[in-house]
């Protein structure tokens, strides 16, 4: 959204948009709480699972948790951008995020080098390297299982490397089969977010707009009638939320009310319809 669009309403960002600044997520007591734990096991290393439907919050989770952990002195925190890749991208990537030029072909090499990395961040920082990995559940199932065994050394007494996995229910689902069950036993810490109720998204539609320094941009009705229709996705309420202001935008009217809704929505009836399912 431009500054024009920002300034007619007096916003020093778009409340809706994915990208709103770490200041303005909503934590919640949950994800405090596992942030906290999370920046316990940082010191200790072993795998930390998120999970959740789409639209519940994982990669809002990630966000704080990766903020957090990197204004920690000495932690150094890597963000794996294709969980999708095949064994050898999955490395090119680990030596680029941690400092290692590595030889995919030489696997072997590959993981004493990254070792070698991560034991000597160990000893000078007394913390463990973290990878944080969305969308898990697109993982192909040799690198989960090479990321399970080149996080550990000394018959697996040795932790090198902390991990967080996030990902919806699928993989829940892989990690109950018996392939994934070494990895599974090591997950030490889990979050399972459920879709939010009403009040949830009300808090975190007002806080949205209240941090960006239009409290008053929607009405009371308007906001009980989004999350409404939300149904607990966090998504979903965000993206009915933007439409609005893009719209209430470009009719430059003065506050987001219920009349701009049904509006919009008696204009596209089939989406209407299917938000109401």
């Amino acid at each position: 959204m431009n500054k024009k669009l920002l300034a007619l309403y007096g916003l020093k960002w778009n409340p809706f948009a994915p990208d709103v600044p770490i200041e303005a997520l909503r934590v919640t007591p949950r994800i405090e709480s596992f942030c906290w734990r999370a920046e316990q096991l940082a010191g200790e290393g072993g795998f930390a699972l998120v999970t959740g439907a789409p639209g519940t919050g994982k990669s809002v989770t990630l966000r704080i948790l990766a903020e957090r952990l990197a204004s920690q002195r000495d932690v150094r925190v890597g963000v794996l951008s294709r969980p999708q890749s095949r064994l050898g991208d999955f490395y090119r990537e680990l030596g680029d995020l941690f400092g290692v030029v590595l030889q995919p072909h030489n696997r072997w090499n590959g993981v004493k080098l990254l070792r070698e990395r991560w034991q000597a961040h160990i000893d000078a920082a007394f913390s463990r390297p973290v990878l944080i990995v969305d969308e898990a559940q697109e993982m192909v199932p040799a690198v989960l299982s090479e990321l399970r065994l080149l996080a550990s050394a000394r018959f697996d007494s040795h932790i090198l490397l902390t991990v967080v996995l996030a990902g919806d229910a699928r993989l829940l689902e892989r990690l109950r089969s018996d392939e994934f069950l070494p990895l599974a036993s090591r997950i030490r810490l889990r979050l399972s977010l459920e879709r939010s109720t009403p009040d949830e998204l009300r808090d975190c539609l007002k806080q949205a707009m209240q941090k960006t320094g239009a409290a008053k941009l929607m009405t009371e009705e308007l906001i009980a009638t989004l999350c409404d229709y939300a149904q607990g996705n966090l998504r979903a309420l965000m993206n009915m939320a933007g439409e609005l202001l893009a719209e209430a935008a470009q009719r430059e009217a003065q506050q987001i009310d219920e009349k701009l809704f049904l509006e919009i929505t008696s204009q596209s009836p089939k989406a209407a319809a299917g938000r109401r399912r």
